[in-house]
């Protein structure tokens, strides 16, 4: 079971290894408190599994939304006690930069983040794996653009994101669009790359308990942010 509630466009998925038997898409306004549970009971239906036959559980934990993310974590929590199952935590932006189809070994992933600005991380393939370069970030898209080419240290980089249209009119991007690169569009639907990323954790023995799972908001929720007034900044 793999759940991503890091913005509106969450979603649910069960897996059986790498095969996806079913999905569900948070299409809906309908908070993630309110929608879940009953998602969750759906899709396992739909893919003949009860809840206790799952092995272990996968979840997004961010960046994104504060409380969508808190959601998300605190229902796996209670289910990895209750069944005393292992989780694996997955970053959303590795699961955007995993959809990456490019030969470039530099890897720059962005999504919305509101607010005039983006979550973006950057990755360098290692063989089937991604290893991330720097910190995940909150970030103006010009500026992220920039961190992304010191990060790559001036090598070619792969753009993936639900997205793109976030750097475009950006005198930052107009540079590398020159210099021949792109911006590929995935979906925003992430629970299965999510879940795929997941199960290969697990069997690698690279989980937690539910004690140990903790979430990555990059940024800070408003309530922290207007009680100490703070700024809002690149790291979490």
């Amino acid at each position: 079971m793999s759940i991503d509630a890091c913005d509106s466009r969450g979603s649910i998925a069960v897996l059986r290894d790498n095969s996806l038997l079913a999905l569900a898409e948070h299409e809906s306004g309908v908070d993630y408190s309110s929608w879940l549970l009953p998602a969750v009971e759906e899709a396992l239906a739909r893919a003949g599994i009860e809840m206790r036959e799952l092995d272990g559980y996968v979840v997004a934990s961010g960046p994104g939304s504060f409380t969508g993310v808190r959601v998300g974590l605190t229902t796996v929590k209670g289910w990895a006690e209750v069944y005393g199952r292992p989780v694996a935590a997955v970053s959303r932006l590795e699961a955007i930069a995993e959809q990456a189809v490019s030969g470039s070994s530099s890897v720059a992933a962005f999504v919305d983040a509101q607010r005039g600005q983006v979550f973006g991380g950057v990755y360098r393939r290692q063989g089937a794996s991604l290893l991330r370069l720097g910190e995940e970030m909150v970030i103006p898209p010009a500026a992220f653009v920039d961190e992304a080419v010191r990060l790559s240290d001036g090598e070619k980089i792969t753009w993936v994101s639900p997205d793109p249209a976030h750097l475009f009119g950006e005198a930052a991007w107009k540079e590398r669009e020159e210099a021949g690169e792109q911006i590929q569009q995935v979906s925003a639907t992430l629970a299965a790359v999510i879940g795929r990323i997941g199960v290969r954790r697990l069997r690698e023995g690279k989980f937690t308990d539910a004690l140990g799972l903790d979430a990555n908001y990059v940024r800070r929720s408003d309530a922290e942010i207007f009680w100490k007034g703070g700024k809002v900044s690149h790291g979490g």
